[in-house]
């Protein structure tokens, strides 16, 4: 739009110029060598023109043909180039694919086109990488930390290379250099957060924590979670040299998460043990009313040393009142009442927890109510032989590692704070069948007779020998059959007996023997039903 208006703008100007040298008639005289030039000024100035567009004309071919072997230069160059990027895109799709042969081969044609760029030596070292190659991965990362755009990606690569062959202290050091040159990086702060955790240097630890908000690597409400992890590992590391140092962290990091079960369970305890019982108790009490756990109620349970059994049972009925019936108060009231043999107590505050399927520690207190309440019982006995096969109780669980204590970093990933308390998966425990409808419906019905496979002379088979012990029970489908029954000796025969003619004493097989019962087939019309036994 602007480019044609002033297109239009120009035309008119020019168009202007001309009128105004026709409306204004002169002549113009050029003397030059003897020679005299007369002419208008209209001609003069269309001459005058010319002359310079022609000059004009001339000096860019003359000025093209000087700069003509820069641009082949140039131009070559730049062809060079375009195929160096393209074989660079290429290899690093090869590398994203897993082929490696492709990749080798784009890495060598980058290098040879490109020379010693950044991508070139990424790529380069990626395609080592997936070959396999270390040495020449980490000879290409080495390459990159010459140059100073690429040093912290040379120390990355290098850092990667060093953890895969095992060796932490090179692995630290890269990571440590990486965070002085920019401390901005991520990968680099978290591996000097991890490396520091591994050598159990909380404090460190902490610095790293302190830096990384700074930075704005992480929220305020994480680093507050973080930094009473640390806290409270390093007073569970100084409990026994240090106690009022362990008292200190411990309660500084209940100041910063109340909830966090082992900080305030160990402030507990400490307290408890200078003799702030009131102090100790208000701890527990903050941190069950958010978590109900059982080292809580431990520490709570025994926050007095002397207590009877009465006592701590009364303590740990406001435990009961605080969480408002969850499983953990109910499970340490009746461990206290179990103390105390209050053994009514025990069964009204469990009644609940029976009423689904129980879990192992709720088994495990029947088991020990049976036993303390009757003696040595088949009851007692039938809940310790169902605590093998009930749900597993909440513990700390890291990247699938389940464990019975709190640690502050995982064992797999060395994640800090990746325990949490949670049920584990109950891939151990068989569930319980229950018949559907389709199957309950299935057993109401009249059963098929069963078929007796009767073998009259069977070659050089002698008869089977009589049981040692009792057969097992036929199962319910087999008991309501009106077509076989079972006899004392363990074989079954028809109810309405068929002639037979006078041979040797057969011997007969049953259909469906007791320890090994038939399931019944299904059909696609009678789809889920199935036999349990």
């Amino acid at each position: 739009m602007w480019r044609a208006l002033l297109f239009i703008a120009l035309l008119c100007i020019a168009a202007f110029g001309a009128v105004w040298l026709a409306d204004r008639p002169g002549t113009v005289l050029i003397t030059f060598g003897g020679y005299e030039i007369q002419t208008s000024v209209a001609v003069a100035a269309i001459a005058f023109a010319g002359l310079a567009l022609l000059l004009a004309l001339l000096w860019s071919a003359v000025s093209g043909l000087l700069r003509l072997p820069s641009r082949l230069t140039s131009a070559s160059r730049s062809r060079r180039r375009s195929r160096g990027y393209q074989a660079v895109s290429r290899g690093m799709v090869a590398v994203g694919a897993g082929d490696t042969i492709a990749a080798r081969r784009y890495a060598s044609e980058a290098e040879r086109l490109l020379g010693q760029e950044p991508l070139t030596l990424l790529l380069k070292a990626q395609a080592a990488q997936v070959s396999g190659n270390r040495a020449a991965a980490e000879a290409a990362f080495t390459q990159m930390m010459e140059e100073d755009q690429t040093r912290v990606l040379g120390l990355r690569g290098l850092f990667v290379e060093a953890r895969r062959r095992g060796d932490a202290v090179a692995a630290r050091e890269y990571a440590a250099e990486a965070v002085r040159l920019a401390p901005a990086a991520a990968w680099a702060s978290d591996a000097v957060l991890e490396a520091r955790c591994a050598e159990r240097d909380w404090r460190g630890a902490l610095e790293a924590i302190e830096r990384r908000t700074s930075l704005g690597l992480l929220d305020k409400t994480t680093a507050r979670r973080h930094r009473a992890v640390l806290l409270t590992a390093d007073a569970l590391d100084r409990v026994d040299n240090d106690a009022e140092g362990a008292l200190r962290s411990a309660q500084d990091a209940v100041k910063l998460a109340p909830d966090l079960v082992p900080a305030a369970a160990l402030a507990g305890r400490l307290l408890a043990r200078r003799g702030d019982m009131r102090r100790a108790a208000k701890v527990i009490e903050v941190a069950w009313r958010s978590q109900p756990h059982p080292d809580l109620a431990e520490v709570y349970l025994n926050v007095r040393p002397g207590d009877s059994a009465l006592d701590r049972l009364k303590r740990t009925e406001t435990l009961l009142k605080m969480s408002g019936g969850d499983p953990e108060g109910r499970l340490a009231v009746a461990r206290a009442a179990l103390e105390a043999r209050e053994f009514a107590r025990v069964r009204e505050v469990l009644e609940p927890l029976l009423a689904e399927r129980p879990t192992m520690r709720v088994c495990l207190l029947m088991s020990d109510l049976e036993q303390l309440e009757h003696g040595s019982t088949g009851h007692g006995r039938g809940w310790l032989a169902r605590a093998t096969r009930a749900p597993r109780d909440p513990a700390w669980i890291a990247d699938g590692v389940v464990s019975d204590y709190w640690a502050p970093v995982s064992p797999v990933t060395g994640r800090l704070d990746a325990f949490v308390w949670q049920a584990p998966p109950d891939v151990l425990v068989a569930p319980e069948l229950t018949l559907s409808d389709e199957v309950t419906a299935d057993l109401d019905e009249e059963p098929k007779a069963l078929p007796v496979v009767v073998v009259e002379e069977p070659p050089a088979v002698a008869a089977p020998a009589e049981p040692a012990s009792e057969p097992a029970p036929a199962p319910a489908v087999v008991e309501k059959s009106e077509v076989v029954e079972t006899v004392e000796a363990g074989e079954r025969e028809p109810a309405q007996e068929a002639p037979l003619p006078p041979k040797p004493e057969p011997v007969v097989f049953p259909a469906n023997p007791p320890d090994v019962p038939k399931p019944k087939e299904t059909t696609p019309a009678r789809r889920g039903v199935f036999s349990i036994w």
